[in-house]
């Protein structure tokens, strides 16, 4: 496994049955990157972060955080990683300080400075009852024990769920900051706009399986261009099209759309054999690239 990597997974499952779970993840985290899972609810994101905190044990495969078990190892670990599940906590009776201090007496933590100023920084009263706040604010708390004892590995499941976009904002200036300091975040979304502002890489799951991985620059160079095409006379079928290398294309009169992957000078060398009136493109967006690689 690479010496870099903070996290690595080897053919990491979970089988849950019906065809749910995580299935034969191959991963490598680097250390001091922050890392993006997106995928829509129910691809598998939790069960691969509930895996590496050891909270479910694995059907196979296997994963290691800084050169450590997962598994074995778990215990040592998780003193180095600040964890953020998909489910708000639950602590009925008690303030959001109390939850907090309780947590940072079990991770011997002396200077609660830092509590102090996250709860400011989310606008979080910790004096409030922690069953009456909303699912925002339980978030916050949630947030705020995830990064209090400043941790080597953030690992966030959903972090901006209920989180207005100030908050929001606010969060990934502080995973901004951990970065800085050295940290490594792994974060899954559903919203691929939370992970692309910040994350230099992103994996997609979908269905239990990681269909794509790489840098954004890396995703972006796999490009992909819908083209709309004005032809002038006898417009060929659409499987007449598909057969010089076109790929979903649609034909509407005159009007030809299509998708192209990578360079373009193919599909404008298929349409010279043709008399084209109007010719324009445009490039998909990583969301869309992403939307075609679920529903493709």
């Amino acid at each position: 496994m690479a010496s870099d990597a903070a996290i690595a997974c080897s053919k990491l499952s979970k089988d849950y049955g019906r065809g749910r779970g995580l299935f034969d993840a191959n991963l490598i985290v680097r250390k001091g990157e922050i890392f993006g899972l997106i995928g829509p609810n129910g691809a598998g994101k939790s069960t691969l972060l509930k895996l590496l905190m050891d909270l479910i044990r694995p059907t196979s495969g296997s994963a290691s955080i800084f050169d450590q078990d997962s598994r074995k190892d778990s215990l040592s670990l998780k003193r180095e990683i600040g964890y953020l599940p998909g489910e708000p906590m639950q602590f009925p009776g008690v303030t959001a300080g109390y939850i907090l201090t309780l947590l940072a007496n079990l991770r011997q933590m002396t200077d609660l400075t830092y509590i102090e100023e996250l709860a400011r920084r989310f606008q979080l009263n910790l004096d409030e009852k922690y069953q009456d706040l909303s699912h925002g604010n339980k978030q916050k708390v949630g947030i705020i024990q995830c990064l209090m004892h400043r941790p080597k590995l953030l690992i966030m499941d959903e972090p901006t769920l209920g989180l207005d976009p100030i908050m929001q904002r606010e969060l990934r200036s502080l995973i901004v900051d951990s970065k800085a300091r050295g940290s490594t975040v792994l974060l899954s979304s559903h919203v691929l706009s939370e992970v692309e502002s910040i994350c230099s890489r992103i994996a997609l799951i979908d269905e239990g399986r990681i269909r794509r991985e790489g840098t954004l620059d890396e995703l972006r160079t796999a490009r992909i261009h819908m083209v709309r095409a004005l032809l002038k006379g006898k417009v060929p079928s659409t499987s007449g099209l598909m057969d010089l290398g076109l790929e979903n294309v649609t034909v509407e009169g005159q009007e030809v759309l299509f998708e192209v992957r990578g360079s373009i000078d193919k599909a404008i060398k298929s349409l010279a054999l043709f008399e084209v009136i109007e010719l324009d493109s445009r490039e998909l967006s990583l969301e869309e690239v992403f939307f075609s690689e679920i529903e493709g």
